[in-house]
């Protein structure tokens, strides 16, 4: 049985530049990203993408994956490093800023809405932080305590949504942001 062998250093960073341009590629062009495409950008050869990702399939999977987890990290930054009404201001303005990529990915990994299993693992540990973090802020009575995290997604996907799909002037943006935070707060 063969065992697994460390990743050598170079073929690490190979790897994430890979991941940096594939996400870079797909998020603009969508499925008329090209694998060719993600190699050029990454500036490796097609070989190596294969050899990281055998399917095309694969790598938007990954990608896809790739950026729950750093949203993920992101959002225990914030819990960390931020007091809880900062945290969950700053969350909205993270997921806002990351969607247009992420609900482009999204089109193009499993069928009819039905997510991979990676990407539903990846979702639930972000969705895990987020609701700590909401429920910090509840406990400091920074947010309403009826906010649901479903709630929360509803709001921010509409902002989400609409900043992905019509042009917005970032004051408009970052207004509309606020009007939603202010809707969370603690009367």
């Amino acid at each position: 049985m063969p065992v697994n062998k460390p990743m050598r250093k170079n073929a690490l960073a190979n790897k994430e530049r890979i991941l940096a341009a594939a996400e870079s590629v797909f998020g603009a062009n969508g499925e008329l990203g090209s694998t060719e495409d993600v190699a050029e950008q990454a500036g490796v050869g097609i070989a190596t993408v294969f050899r990281h990702f055998p399917t095309k399939d694969a790598l938007i999977e990954a990608t896809l994956v790739r950026q729950f987890e750093r949203l993920d990290e992101q959002a225990i930054q914030f819990a960390d490093e931020l007091d809880p009404g900062q945290a969950v201001r700053q969350l909205m303005v993270t997921l806002i800023e990351t969607s247009s990529t992420k609900l482009t990915l999204i089109s193009l990994v499993g069928e009819k809405g039905r997510l991979l299993p990676t990407v539903k693992q990846a979702t639930k540990n972000v969705q895990a932080t987020i609701n700590n973090i909401l429920t910090r802020a509840k406990d400091e009575g920074v947010i309403r305590q009826d906010i649901t995290v479903d709630e929360f997604f509803v709001l921010v996907r509409g902002l989400a949504q609409a900043a992905a799909t019509m042009a917005t002037a970032p004051a408009t943006l970052d207004r509309a942001i606020e009007i939603v935070y202010r809707g969370l707060a603690q009367p």
